[in-house]
Formats: structure tokens, C-alpha cells, sequence
């Protein structure tokens, strides 16, 4: 039962991202209204999907090769550090510093935004204490490579559906019914809320 949270929390923050207007479905629609053409805000959503897919698998990685060779609360403090850093971040300088793309681009170009919006964000930091706890089911020191390759696949490929679905869903709920009007009234600040859980996120790191 407890490796099913860490899937469980994979998933989670993939249904957030797909939520956040941020991490792309905003772009999407608003692509799409600017082209005059449903069909784009559909296609547009797979190379958004791709490059957040993308960023997380670069941290990822990078992270599971540090920890083949290094113990796993070293591994831990600095992931704690970085996550928390980004946070302190956020919190006094807030997230004014867009990646800026023009309505003009193509799909390369919407994916490149993706992959800058979600390594900018954190969004692959996120993910490591659920990696963590599934590539050390059996309390080893180190990372085993062998094991934590498929694993940290699984959970990539995971949490980018998730992102898609729903990222897909809420586009859908704007486009045909809502529109993006609904915005002036119904806003969310999901950068505060992105901030608190990267605090809560470095915190548990720190503490576990």
C-alpha cells in the first residue's frame, strides 16, 4: 500500500500542472482564438505535453545519476535546497519572468516555451521525493541504476499523461463553454499556491 501514494502524488501533480493555465492549456486556447481553428488548440496540447514531459525527465536523470554515487540524505539536502531556493525565489521576486513566445510560433517553438516554463517552475524538483521513495523501496544507501531507469520512466510518462488529460479537459470546458472571460471572475492564484507547495515539498525533504 505505501508505494501506491507515490504514484498516487505523481499523478496528482500532473492533474495541477494541467490545471495551472500557466503550463499551457492558456496558451493552447488562446492560440487557438488567435488562429480562428479549434484544431489548434487540440494539436497544440502534444508538444506542450512533450516538452514538460521533457523537462521533468532531465531532472530526473540528473538526479538519479547523482544519487548512484551519492548518499541518499546528501541527495536529499540538496534537492531540498534547490526546491526551497526556488521558493525564497518566488516568494519575494514573484513569477514575473515569463518565457516569452509569440502567437506565431510553430509546434518546435510551443515545445521549447514547455520545456523552459516547466524547468522554471520546478516542476521536475518536484517530482524526486516521489521518485525517491519508489527507487528506494528497499532502503538501499545509494540508487540502483538498474532499477531506477524504468521506474523513473514509468513515473515520467505517468505524470505527463495526467498533465495532458487534463490540461485537454480544462481546455475543452474553456473553449466550448466557459470562455475565456470566465477568467476575470474565476481566477486562481496558482503561483502562490505553486510556492507553497515547493516550501512543503523542500520541508518534507529536509525532515524525512
Amino acid at each position: 500500500m505505501t508505494d501506491f501514494w507515490p504514484w498516487l502524488s505523481l499523478a496528482g501533480l500532473g492533474a495541477f500542472h494541467g490545471v495551472n493555465p500557466a503550463m499551457g492549456w492558456l496558451f493552447a486556447v488562446a492560440l487557438g482564438l488567435h488562429r480562428q481553428s479549434s484544431r489548434i488548440v487540440w494539436l497544440s496540447l502534444l508538444p506542450i505535453a512533450a516538452g514538460h514531459a521533457a523537462a521533468i525527465a532531465v531532472v530526473l536523470t540528473a538526479f538519479m545519476a547523482f544519487g548512484t554515487v551519492v548518499d541518499l540524505r546528501s541527495l536529499k539536502l540538496f534537492a531540498a535546497a534547490l526546491i526551497l531556493g526556488l521558493a525564497g525565489y518566488y516568494a519575494f521576486y514573484g513569477h514575473r519572468h515569463r518565457v516569452r513566445v509569440g502567437m506565431r510560433t510553430g509546434m518546435a517553438g510551443l515545445a521549447l516555451w514547455s520545456f523552459l516554463m516547466a524547468t522554471g517552475h520546478g516542476a521536475g524538483l518536484m517530482l524526486v521525493p516521489a521518485v525517491l521513495g519508489l527507487c528506494l523501496a528497499d532502503q538501499s544507501a545509494t540508487i540502483p541504476l538498474g532499477s531506477s531507469l524504468p521506474i523513473s520512466l514509468a513515473a515520467v510518462a505517468l505524470h505527463a499523461v495526467a498533465t495532458l488529460a487534463v490540461t485537454a479537459a480544462v481546455a475543452l470546458v474553456v473553449i466550448e463553454w466557459l470562455g475565456l472571460a470566465v477568467l476575470r471572475s474565476a481566477w486562481i492564484n496558482f503561483d502562490l499556491i505553486w510556492t507553497l507547495a515547493l516550501v512543503a515539498t523542500g520541508v518534507i525533504l529536509v525532515v524525512a
